[in-house]
């Protein structure tokens, strides 16, 4: 027998399905759509966040049902097997409105939650920073706010301050009447937590851009990609860094950053970013703005792909979608990386992928295979930015020695008089750093062809 548990209309107020059996659902309609399983996706997501699918129901229409997104048959066999299955939770793929919220849940006497609900969900369940647990509260009271009126019910008008209407009310004259509605007095408290958090998000967002401000005498790398395309477990083969690996949507959300190491004295700031996804609450994007900074300003993107995945294509177009709405123009310097290709199972189809990407690098982060040549990549990007130039630096000045020895590739050293002349190769930043600094660094004599006058000095 099926458990009503919809019964209770307070459920509704637990948006979460940890441990929860759930029936997935989606609308397809005639637009392009992911090959494969429509619905593997959510699937993968329902596990993310806990929750078991024994249950699947897939319509294709020509448009959503303006009440319920689905049509009424699809929706009674949506009932029927959750009864059979003893599910608690019903999910669509869709983005659902509140109404449609309603008239869905009294129909099949459960919890439905829809995709962006879901996802909000998991972000909640990974936050472990107060920064991320901020970001995510903020998107999920930006969501809930204008839905108020359709997912709560206690929308009585309250009494005046008596408590009541009637002539011997407690509160006397003054105070009877209709009062506020409750769904006045929950969007004002909604209103209000919604404009702390985002003042405090604020403070949050100027202290990542100083942050990453500081890191502008660096060459910064940023790992993008949808999520579950490998990026912290590149992450963790580049820079040894202990980054969370699991195979699980959204398994971190917080930007951890790395010295990589390219050689010969050479090295990059390496970044891993919260991954992407289709659809991606605009919301969860906006909130999560400050973890994306290392993103939004790094010098190179490393766009990660699962190449194993039959829908690669879709994911790549995905996370170019979510990198538009963040202000990252597309011809942004990035350079697309091919993960996973010891997990290839279907070799025609990874050969139409690398067709349609030649500059694409294919790798696996798990075996090693073709890091070397990223590796390589990246510092020949990292050269081409920099010049060859002779600089002499006071011998007295050991910041700006010590800052020529990290950032920038010393050729050759020799010692005049109380100065230091330095063969280097060096990115125009680091010598705007040194003069914004007041290094006592100037172009040496130009000798064996070597330009000493192409010396940048602000």
């Amino acid at each position: 027998m099926a458990r009503n548990t919809f019964a209770d209309k307070s459920v509704r107020d637990n948006l979460a399905v940890g441990r929860e059996r759930v029936v997935l659902v989606g609308v397809l309609l005639s637009e392009p759509r992911a090959s494969g399983d429509p619905l593997a996706e959510l699937a993968e997501l329902a596990e993310a966040a806990g929750a078991e699918p024994v249950g699947r129901v897939v319509q294709r229409r020509r448009s959503y049902a303006a009440a319920t997104c689905i049509g009424k048959g699809k929706l009674e066999e949506v009932r029927q097997r959750a009864d059979a299955a003893d599910a608690a939770t019903v999910i669509f793929d869709n983005d659902l409105s509140p109404s449609q919220i309603r008239e869905i849940e009294k129909a099949v006497n459960r919890k439905v939650l829809d995709r962006s609900e879901l996802i909000l969900d998991i972000f909640a369940s990974r936050a472990r920073t107060a920064e991320a647990r901020l970001q995510v509260e903020l998107a999920q009271l930006e969501y809930t706010a204008p839905r108020l009126r359709g997912m709560w019910t206690h929308l009585e008008r309250i009494a005046g301050a008596g408590g009541g209407t009637g002539v011997g009310a407690v509160g006397g004259i003054g105070t009877r009447g209709p009062g506020e509605r409750q769904i006045e007095i929950d969007r004002r408290i909604v209103g209000k937590r919604i404009a702390l958090l985002k003042e405090r998000l604020a403070e949050i967002d100027q202290r990542k851009v100083r942050e990453v401000g500081a890191r502008q005498d660096h060459f910064t790398v940023s790992l993008v990609g949808y999520t579950n395309a490998g990026k912290s477990t590149l992450m963790n083969a580049l820079t040894g860094a202990a980054t969370l690996v699991r195979d699980q949507l959204f398994a971190t959300l917080d930007t951890l950053t790395r010295r990589w190491d390219l050689g010969n004295g050479r090295f990059v700031l390496l970044s891993d970013t919260v991954g992407f996804i289709r659809n991606l609450p605009h919301h969860l994007v906006a909130s999560f703005r400050a973890t994306l900074e290392e993103a939004i300003h790094a010098d190179l993107l490393l766009h990660v792909v699962d190449a194993s995945s039959p829908d690669a294509e879709q994911q790549v177009a995905a996370v170019h979608d979510v990198l538009r709405s963040l202000g990252v123009a597309d011809d942004r310097r990035q350079l697309l990386v091919l993960n996973k290709t010891d997990a290839i199972e279907d070799e025609a189809a990874f050969t139409v992928l690398r067709a349609a990407h030649p500059a694409a690098l294919p790798i696996s982060a798990r075996s090693g295979a073709g890091l070397p040549e990223l590796r390589d990549a990246v510092a020949q990007l990292l050269a081409g930015e920099q010049q060859r130039l002779r600089l002499s630096v006071a011998l007295h000045d050991g910041r700006a020695l010590g800052l020529l020895k990290r950032f920038a590739e010393v050729l050759e050293t020799r010692f005049e008089d109380s100065r230091a002349v330095l063969d280097v190769r060096i990115a125009p930043r680091v010598l705007n750093q040194l003069h914004a600094l007041g290094a006592d660094v100037r172009p040496a004599a130009d000798e064996d062809g070597i330009r000493a006058d192409r010396y940048t000095d602000g």
